[in-house]
């Protein structure tokens, strides 16, 4: 018996020295199928962060599998831009788009001088260069709208790139009376071709650090989702769920496990010589081109036989239009009004409403939390920026809560207790008939790779299909991306070249699965407002009348 038992002992020492000897090794085999190579980093145990050497790659992408690598292919290949030319050291400025120069013309209608509700209006744009020569080549970023102020009315323009200097622009016509083109030059192609470029070789070119903290010491360090490489060892935050990659630089006397915040530390954009005269506002970035003719048309009413106005989105592709300062579909759910507060609350009886994403869809929250004057706020005190949030009505017995995404965030400060993913929070829910599910993920995310976005909505989709398995009848509604208001200096970060960028990625991502979008792009396009990146209320309250009514369909 006592040989027995010996033999046992040794048994288990060896297993336990095998397990022990090898745990580096299998860590590290299950990081590897994140998605994210960075060769000789040490990987974090599950419980306490641990440093991570230098790598000689600097930020290098790998699918997580072969279905996600085939799927990011066809989503690269779905965004590809027309390429846009070299820029020579020093360029010729003389030589780039100039939106002054430039004209748009708009077509004859088909079939007659004649146009009704429910004809299309075709307008073509000719870009120039600041010398008044035609350009030859594509790859220009332009907007079109169609709109009439006096009816409040506005609908998005589909541009088509001829890939020649020319592009065409086409409008659905859906209202009777008049209707005035509106063609933008967002940037010029040469301008593309820096913003194609600072995202690929500058990745890290929004600064962030960390404050880490152990009694009466502390230290700050530079974190992001790549480090370039240092003699400095890193600290590894990626979060061991989703895969999402985060260092910072080891602190020189304190632990990774100090760490207490994340901040955005400013910017660092490197630009070659003259590049910037490629953003200049009033000159050729978001610059109206001028029409060669006239620049409206007179709609009349439908020709007899004729629908008014078609209500699928068929040749048109786009969602919607404002009609009377109220979004119409094109398709799809009805869209009700929500007026009041009674109405809100009537919608929401019984509802929980979880929200998750950027500033953009906290802005919902706080229009609902400011539209339900009965409900409570339970954590008034969390970060203004970040939340939690929550607001509790007893008697209707309605839940809305608000939480921030995970990094990268550009907000100013974030403690590392609300550093949250998305889909950990949707794999936390229950989910049911009365439960809501809003997310919008993607102002922050402009100036890195793409790879990292897809993966980020991959890992929030695998979520979303995770919680539909489970309870089949949550509504899960997805906010889009929408247009910003650019200075300088913020298109070279947060260019709506690199908004359009993402916003067609996540449409791709997630089509053809049960869940609702709210087209912010369009409906911010469609609008009179200024851009800006949080949009202005009378847009909002259209946006809630639409989440309200995938909520009440009846």
């Amino acid at each position: 018996m006592t040989l027995l038992k010996t033999c046992v002992i040794l048994l288990l020492l060896t297993v336990l020295f095998f397990v022990l000897r090898n745990m580096d090794l299998l860590q590290l085999n299950y990081e590897e199928n994140f998605g994210i190579v960075l060769k000789k980093v040490t990987s974090a145990p599950r419980t306490v962060p641990r440093t991570a050497p230098h790598t000689d790659n600097f930020c290098t992408f790998e699918p997580l599998s072969l279905a996600d690598a085939k799927e990011e292919r066809m989503l690269l290949d779905s965004i590809a831009w027309p390429e846009t030319p070299l820029l020579p050291a020093p360029f010729l400025f003389d030589q780039t788009s100039d939106p002054a120069h430039s004209i748009f013309t708009i077509l004859p209608g088909r079939g007659g001088v004649d146009r009704h509700v429910g004809d299309q209006l075709e307008v073509m744009v000719q870009i120039y260069d600041f010398q008044g020569n035609p350009k030859k080549s594509g790859g220009d970023v332009l907007l079109a709208r169609l709109h009439n102020r006096a009816l409040e009315a506005g609908v998005a323009g589909r541009v088509v790139d001829h890939l020649n200097g020319s592009y065409s622009a086409v409008f659905p016509l859906l209202w009777e009376g008049s209707a005035h083109v509106e063609v933008t030059l967002v940037h010029s192609s040469e301008a593309v071709t820096v913003l194609h470029r600072l995202n690929r070789e500058h990745p890290e070119r929004v600064l962030f650090k960390s404050l880490f903290r152990s009694g009466s010491s502390s230290e700050t360090t530079s974190c992001n989702v790549c480090l370039r490489q240092t003699n400095q060892p890193q600290c590894n935050y990626s979060d061991l769920r989703t895969g999402e990659p985060w260092f910072c630089y080891k602190p020189k006397k304190l632990s990774c496990d100090d760490r207490i915040n994340h901040m955005r530390d400013g910017f660092n954009v490197r630009l070659k010589d003259k590049e910037e005269k490629l953003f200049q506002s009033k000159v050729n970035l978001k610059v109206f081109i001028h029409s060669s003719g006239p620049a409206n048309v007179m709609v009349l009413p439908p020709m007899k036989g004729q629908p008014e106005v078609d209500q699928g989105k068929g040749k048109s592709g786009l969602s919607g239009y404002y009609y009377q300062g109220v979004w119409r579909s094109l398709g799809g759910t009805k869209v009700h009004q929500f007026n009041n507060s009674s109405a809100i609350s009537q919608c929401l009886k019984g509802k929980v409403v979880h929200m998750y994403g950027d500033s953009t869809v906290r802005q919902w929250f706080e229009y609902l939390d400011a539209s339900l004057p009965d409900a409570k706020e339970i954590n008034q005190n969390s970060p203004k920026q970040t939340g939690p949030y929550m607001i509790w009505d007893n008697a209707k017995n309605i839940l809305v809560t608000y939480r921030v995404h995970g990094p990268p965030l550009s907000f100013i400060y974030v403690p590392t207790s609300e550093l949250r993913y998305i889909a950990n929070e949707i794999d936390g829910l229950v989910g049911g008939t009365n439960t809501v599910v809003v997310f919008s993920v993607w102002a922050h995310f402009s100036p890195f790779p793409i790879e990292l976005y897809i993966r980020r909505l991959q890992s929030i989709r695998r979520a979303v299909i995770r919680l539909l398995n489970r309870a089949p009848d949550t509504l899960v509604v997805i906010r889009t991306a929408n247009l910003r208001g650019l200075t300088p200096s913020e298109s070279l970060n947060y260019s709506d070249w690199y908004t359009l960028q993402l916003d067609k990625v996540l449409r791709a991502v997630f089509k053809g699965f049960n869940v609702r979008l709210v087209d912010a792009w369009e409906m911010t396009l469609a609008h009179h407002l200024p851009h800006n990146i949080h949009p202005g209320r009378p847009i909002v309250k259209n946006m809630i009348d639409i989440l309200l009514s995938y909520i009440c369909t009846k």
